[in-house]
């Protein structure tokens, strides 16, 4: 790695050193217009790591401006560490997703790991409590051997790091493709609780005030992480190690209770995590968003390594690191509570009115750049934007009609096949709960954690099917934001607002760029019109894999409110005698779905149609009737279409059945992935109730005592499957590919 401060602002120029740190002969003829001269090392480094796709959002900051962010529900919208809605009685909830896809692909045990920790330093720096983890997994199919072990060990580092830092592991999703198997997806979601009265900003503001550092000290573990997250894998890319960060959960707990506390001293101006680009990001963005300017001294940085260059400091990544701004005079009221927990805190720099941030080392200044150019007025670039031809090709392709003759044989293998299966191999080594307020754990529609002592609760969720995306960009991202809400109604909760992890290929591909640009489309209606806003997100562009794009996969977080215990809903049937219902119509619509990749291996056609409308419909429809008491279970149906969730709502521990009729094609019946559907069940008492409230409600079956899945077409008897044996399939088809020799 360059690290060299010997090397010149000639040599810079000359040898064209900056485009090894990412940077275009373009951007370089700017920042040199910027500083009036050729910039330094460390200089060209600083700009390099802030004008990255993952710091500065270059390329796909016109695409956000496309997102609704604002609601009566929301307290904090984009632009700070993570976004804040209201959930009444003074308090809010804190949420975000952020990526670590790059690092994971190489060092996957840490690269997961240090992805959990950043993200859980996003929320407690807006002054929340975390008060849960998630998480959206892909992996290429568990057929190769690297893939199996990408899989174990990225799992094996959120657990290893969520298990110790105390924060419970909930939910999440995990999808298995081709297209992800030389690049993988981690992005984590982390919730947390707070009085809304207690929300910190980023920011350094009040001339003279004192910045000061806190957590653990400086190494050179994650220099140019941010640059390496913004360009395509390769197979240099193992020899990026170095640019995966270490993480220390136990550290983190200090820093959290300790920085929970702070949050409660008038000496605290604002507060912000060292998340990519380290000192780099959190000292430039605290100036620039107050108006401000900011000088620091990097002898006095805490550095565990000899020798560090000014270069190495402001590029590190070492993790467990928050940047406060402090009132000048009160430094020691904030170093005596960071003692309390073991923990250093130490004033490093100053806030200044010049709008430049300015870094001192050795008794020189080593970089002098103005702090706007940095952040608030990073370049943005608008790329070219082509409808590829494939997408055009699927369009005009007549409806995918499957054959199916086994109708039993093939729900047992759609039950096997990864993406559908269980993932309790995976959820049973999280710790989900750790502050004893979860409700529903991994495994439900939504997760569920009680706001301790009130009757209310908070329902969360990750999803994204990136197949349907691949189809069709547009109709997918609606599908994303709509599923998501689905799962938070089905929890008996209303959808609140989402937070977006939107995993792309190469920008400078315009079918690439094409492909992001309508996904944020689609999803911007479906949030517009299901009335959940976007408040906080991450961008992780570039993950290809020897040219190779991934399917592009927007993963939606969302969060919603129960506003009564009484409202929680099971995915569950719960009684024998119970009625089930379908709500939603049921087309044969089978482009990208599972029994297509079943039969065919690949995905093409259209993708299943939505209709924004008759969603909302639904989703409110249904959420009334769980607020009268007249719903037992409910389940969205999803991949592997009604079959599919006739199955999983069995799989528990009550030892019930099903007896279902079904009319017409029972194919499409069973298997299509047609959208705004629900599978519920019903007390008979409460028959005539729930059919005045669900307007598009089919009745299809009863909850039996049977321990069977009994499925009739007509006369004909096409599924009478034992539920024990099916529920082996599905809980055994991971672990047993993972057993099985690549």
């Amino acid at each position: 790695m360059l690290q060299a401060p010997e090397i010149t602002p000639e040599m810079i120029e000359q040898d064209k050193v900056y485009q090894e740190m990412g940077l275009t002969d373009k951007e370089y003829d700017m920042i040199k217009d910027i500083m009036g001269r050729r910039p330094n090392f460390t200089e060209i480094g600083i700009f390099s790591v802030m004008w990255s796709e993952h710091c500065s959002y270059k390329t796909s900051k016109p695409l956000l401006k496309k997102f609704p962010t604002e609601g009566p529900q929301v307290v904090q919208g984009p632009g700070e560490g993570a976004g804040v809605v209201d959930i009444g009685d003074g308090q809010g909830v804190v949420f975000k997703v952020e990526s670590h896809n790059h690092p994971s692909a190489v060092e996957p045990y840490q690269g997961a790991a240090t992805g959990v920790g950043g993200i859980i330093r996003d929320v407690f720096s807006m002054g929340a409590r975390p008060i849960a983890s998630l998480n959206s997994l892909r992996f290429g199919n568990l057929n190769t051997g690297r893939v199996k072990y990408l899989f174990d060990e990225v799992v094996h580092g959120i657990a290893g790091y969520g298990n110790c830092v105390g924060v419970p592991t909930v939910g999440g999703e995990v999808q298995f493709d081709d297209c992800y198997e030389g690049n993988p997806l981690v992005n984590a979601m982390c919730v947390g609780l707070i009085d809304t009265k207690d929300i910190q900003k980023g920011i350094a503001a009040g001339l003279g005030n004192t910045i000061m550092y806190v957590g653990s000290k400086t190494g050179r573990d994650g220099i140019h992480g941010a640059t390496f997250a913004s360009e395509d894998l390769s197979e240099d890319s193992e020899s990026k190690r170095s640019n995966v960060q270490v993480g220390d959960p136990f550290m983190e707990k200090l820093l959290i209770e300790a920085c929970l506390e702070v949050i409660h001293s008038d000496a605290l101006v604002g507060i912000q995590d060292m998340g990519a680009a380290g000192l780099t990001s959190s000292a430039s963005e605290m100036a620039s968003k107050a108006g401000m300017g900011m000088e620091m001294n990097l002898d006095l940085i805490p550095q565990r390594e000899e020798n560090m260059t000014a270069y190495e400091m402001m590029l590190s990544e070492s993790q467990e690191r928050m940047l406060l701004c402090v009132k000048k005079g009160q430094e020691q009221e904030i170093v005596d509570i960071f003692k309390k927990y073991g923990l250093e805190a130490v004033a490093v720099g100053k806030v200044t009115d010049d709008n430049m941030f300015r870094l001192l080392h050795k008794g020189e200044v080593v970089a002098d750049i103005p702090v706007d150019n940095l952040a608030e007025d990073a370049p943005i670039f608008h790329k070219e934007s082509k409808v590829p031809s494939f997408y055009e090709e699927y369009q005009r392709m007549p409806a995918y009609q499957p054959e199916v003759k086994d109708h039993a044989e093939t729900l047992k293998q759609l039950l096997q096949q990864p993406t559908i299966a269980s993932k309790e191999y995976v959820y049973d080594q999280y710790d989900s709960m750790v502050q004893a307020n979860t409700v529903f754990s991994p495994g439900s529609d939504a997760a569920v954690v009680r706001v301790r002592g009130y009757d209310k609760a908070i329902a969360m969720t990750t999803d994204c099917n990136s197949r349907y995306i691949h189809l069709d960009p547009e109709t997918g991202g609606k599908i994303a934001v709509a599923e998501a809400a689905r799962n938070i109604v089905a929890s008996g909760a209303k959808p609140l607002a989402l937070t977006d992890g939107l995993n792309f290929g190469n920008p400078d591909k315009p079918e690439n760029f094409w492909q992001m640009e309508k996904s944020v489309e689609g999803m911007s209606a479906a949030s517009l019109r299901l009335n959940t806003p976007v408040i906080s997100g991450n961008v992780s562009l570039y993950n290809e894999s020897n040219g190779q794009a991934i399917f592009p996969t927007p993963v939606v977080g969302m969060v919603g409110l129960h506003e009564s215990l009484d409202h929680i809903t099971p995915s569950h049937f719960q009684h024998e005698g119970d009625l089930i219902y379908v709500i939603g119509e049921t087309e044969a619509e089978f482009g990208g779905s599972e029994l297509q990749n079943l039969l065919e291996g690949k995905y093409f056609g259209k993708a299943p149609a939505i209709d924004l409308d008759i969603e909302t419909k639904h989703q409110e429809q249904l959420l009334v009737a769980i607020r009268a008491g007249l719903i037992s279970s409910a389940h969205d149906i999803a991949e592997g279409g009604l079959g599919v969730a006739l199955a999983e709502s069995l799989f528990n521990d009550k030892e019930l059945g099903a007896d279902v009729q079904l009319a017409g094609d029972l194919t499409a019946a069973l298997f299509s992935e047609s959208q705004s559907r629900f599978v519920v069940t019903v007390p008979e008492k409460d028959r005539e109730a729930f059919e005045a409230k669900v307007e598009d409600a089919q009745l299809v079956g009863t909850v039996t005592a049977t321990n069977q899945l009994v499925v009739r077409n007509g006369e004909k008897e096409a599924i009478t499957e034992d539920v024990t044996t099916l529920q082996q399939l599905w809980k055994g088809a991971i672990p047993c590919l993972l057993k099985s020799k690549a």
